[in-house]
């Protein structure tokens, strides 16, 4: 920009002074001719507009070259073999010939003819030159000016670049310091995006939602594997027990087999959390894709009731189901879903109580589940971590300590596979409702 500005200043004052030659060259052709054709034969008008004086020389000359008219001391810095070719008669003067003469100076020359008279029997060569040494100091003296502001501005220009460069790559810097000190134990830090410019402040942003995500992430992690490791504990340490019980002293055969048979109980319940995670790990995987096909809702939701019936019976507990809708789901996924429900629902409601299990089409096309129990509830301060792995409210935990509290985060993770949601709503000793939406396009 200071390159382009400068030369812009420069070829501007340039092309203005030549101008300005050019059309001063012109018009003293323009009286000199106007002064031959109106009075040719007066020569004081002629002497008085040559001897003018100014930076300009004029010559006069016939025909025959003879010099008639000129500037003093023309001739001898100034000789008629020095000016170019003449112009015709009523040609106009556009531009003349520059040149440096032996004694330094220069000059911008034109010659051109003029009517002595009003014929052109009897013509004159008119010799015009006008000093420009003043002008080519001048040109000089102002493109060392602008050479010495171009070079200032080049320096300035590149120190106000450091300086505004240094500054504005400092929240950057910053970041990057605040980056370097978060470990996995420093997870809390954050970048503040309200301080930063707001060229910024979506990266910031993004950068602070990313640790937030990350934080998260990590301390459900953290929980998983403190509660993986107490879930496990429990069956191991039962089975390590009876072992070393059954070791003690020699035993029976029946008491062998007791010890065998409840050691197949805790084998059974580790099968269940295994596969419980392992279903958990594939749903979540990014690769994990499902086939989604209409189904009759109601036909699976009675098919499920079916499979849980007996334990219905034997609890004393009614299951009702109502209803009727088309899901786009998978078809085995989909039962599991209830199946993990209602299975939940029958644990946590009294005898003599009651399960409605119920769909319906919602008006954008998809349906919805519904699970609704009047059993012992959940307190509020535990439904936000209820879909959590391992996690069980303290009233499921104390009253049914063989479950693992993975089935309604396997319900979860079946509903995020269907692109679709699971809620759930629930008081204290009034009941639970666990509502699973489905949606209509895959």
């Amino acid at each position: 920009m200071l390159v382009a500005a400068t030369g812009f200043l420069y070829w501007v004052l340039v092309k203005n002074l030549e101008k300005t030659d050019r059309l001063f060259l012109t018009d003293k052709i323009q009286v000199l001719r106007a002064i031959l054709r109106g009075y040719p034969g007066e020569t004081e008008g002629l002497e008085e507009e040559v001897n003018l004086g100014g930076p300009y020389d004029v010559r006069i000359l016939d025909k025959e070259n003879r010099t008639l008219i000129e500037t003093p001391d023309m001739a001898r810095h100034l000789p008629p073999s020095a000016f170019p070719h003449p112009i015709g008669f009523s040609k106009m003067a556009k531009a003349g010939i520059k040149r440096r003469l032996p004694n330094g100076r220069s000059y911008l020359l034109i010659a051109a003819w003029a009517e002595s008279g009003r014929s052109d029997a009897n013509p004159r060569l008119l010799q015009v030159a006008l000093d420009i040494s003043n002008e080519e100091i001048l040109i000089v003296g102002y493109r060392r000016r602008l050479v010495m502001v171009l070079l200032s501005g080049i320096l300035f220009s590149a120190a106000a670049g450091v300086v505004v460069a240094r500054k504005g790559m400092q929240p950057v810097k910053e970041i990057t310091q605040t980056a370097e000190r978060i470990t996995a134990a420093q997870l809390h830090e954050r970048i503040e995006p309200a301080r930063w410019p707001q060229e910024l402040t979506a990266l910031a942003t993004a950068f602070d939602q990313m640790l937030d995500r990350l934080q998260d992430s990590f301390t459900r992690l953290s929980q998983f594997s403190a509660d993986l490791a107490h879930e496990l504990r429990g069956p191991i340490h039962n089975l390590m027990g009876e072992a070393e019980v059954a070791l003690s002293r020699m035993r029976t055969p029946e008491e062998y087999r007791e010890v065998l048979e409840s050691g197949l109980e805790e084998y059974a319940r580790l099968s269940r959390m295994i596969d419980g995670l392992l279903f958990l790990a594939r749903a979540e995987s990014a690769e994990r894709t499902i086939d989604r096909t209409p189904l009759d809702a109601r036909k699976e939701i009675d098919a499920v009731a079916e499979f849980h019936e007996a334990i219905a019976q034997e609890q004393g507990i009614r299951v009702t189901c109502e209803g009727n809708a088309t899901a786009l789901a998978d078809p085995i996924l989909f039962r599991r879903a209830v199946s993990n429900l209602l299975s939940n629902a029958l644990q946590h409601t009294p005898r003599g109580g009651r399960i409605t299990v119920s769909v319906q089409s919602r008006g954008d096309g998809g349906a919805e589940v519904r699970v609704v129990d009047n059993g012992v509830g959940i307190d509020p301060e535990h439904l936000p971590k209820i879909f959590d792995r391992f996690y069980r409210a303290d009233i499921a935990r104390s009253r049914f300590p063989q479950g693992f509290g993975l089935g309604l985060a396997i319900v979860k993770s079946i509903m995020d596979l269907h692109g679709g949601a699971v809620t759930i709503r629930s008081e204290p000793f009034k009941g639970t409702s666990v509502i699973l939406n489905f949606p209509s396009q895959a």
